[in-house]
């Protein structure tokens, strides 16, 4: 059966689009039977993947980076089609958070065909999210707070990469300010000075190690509240973020939930993914193993 591959031409500063017709050739030299959407904006990846008809694909991609990712996941979970097929993820973006804990490097876009081609999958988690009425599904990452200031500063800066990340910590901790948080985990209630909050499915959010010790497939959430810091000490400590350090600072908390309801002093934005969107409060909830997503079995 075919592979439907939503593309998002645009991603990477409109570099993908360099790479669709040599990836379209390395396709039919691996005997993939494929059918490619185009992505024209911002939402589109959901309004495909949300009418098509499962029953007529083996299985479906995203090319793009996490932002698109986290569309074709959440128009997955609204799509009505009884046949519930495989994810595949092929990093052709800014940002390949979620490729990077399958081991794939930045737009390995090869490896990443030859790992949908070889037929091997793996149960993954799912995060859930409810804000402002409406419902989403994420991957890799949802976060509030500085980490969201950081992922709005980095998207104005996409044209260098995931060095924008890096630009906008730099960015924002010159206007650092706390908010007042009321967390709820798993029944728990924790009432926090916060800095930002990070709820991570996998290990990576961008290229740096914010959860080293999650899993995708363990049925939990790791947490990582990070409370009042200078900005010399958050400068100090930047670099730890790179190797998972970062969580023996005694400014960081780090946990493992599975439900969690957040709410604020101030709406704060959300950046499930890399995007930029609902605010506080939220309810998240872990769906274990909830999707197969194509994966390197060796």
């Amino acid at each position: 059966m075919t592979l439907l591959i939503v593309f998002n031409p645009h991603a990477a500063h409109g570099r993908a689009a360099r790479m669709l017709g040599k990836m379209k050739s390395y396709l039919d030299g691996k005997k993939v039977p494929f059918e490619i959407r185009l992505t024209e904006r911002r939402g589109h990846a959901i309004e495909i993947v949300e009418k098509a008809d499962f029953g007529k694909y083996s299985g479906i991609a995203a090319a793009g980076g996490d932002g698109t990712l986290f569309e074709v996941v959440t128009a997955y979970f609204r799509n009505q089609s009884k046949n519930r097929i495989p994810i595949g993820v092929i990093p052709t973006g800014t940002g390949n958070a979620f490729a990077r804990d399958m081991n794939l490097k930045a737009l390995s876009w090869m490896d990443a065909v030859d790992v949908i081609a070889a037929g091997g999958k793996k149960q993954v988690d799912v995060g859930r999210i409810r804000t402002q009425g409406r419902e989403y599904h994420f991957m890799n990452i949802i976060g509030l707070g500085f980490v969201a200031d950081v992922g709005e500063t980095a998207r104005k800066l996409k044209a260098v990469g995931n060095l924008s990340y890096t630009l906008g910590v730099f960015h924002r901790t010159i206007g650092l300010k706390t908010f007042r948080m009321t967390l709820e985990a798993d029944g728990k209630i924790l009432e926090r000075e916060n800095l930002f909050t990070e709820i991570s499915n996998t290990r990576f959010t961008s290229n740096f190690l914010m959860a080293p010790r999650a899993k995708i497939d363990d049925g939990f959430f790791d947490v990582t509240l990070c409370g009042k810091i200078s900005r010399r000490r958050l400068l100090a400590a930047f670099p730890k973020i790179f190797t998972g350090e970062h969580i023996r600072l005694p400014e960081i908390e780090h946990f493992q939930a599975k439900r969690i309801r957040i709410d604020t002093d101030i709406p704060k934005i959300l950046t499930p993914d890399g995007e930029l969107l609902g605010s506080t409060p939220l309810e998240i909830e872990c769906l274990p193993r909830a999707v197969d997503v194509f994966w390197k079995t060796s």
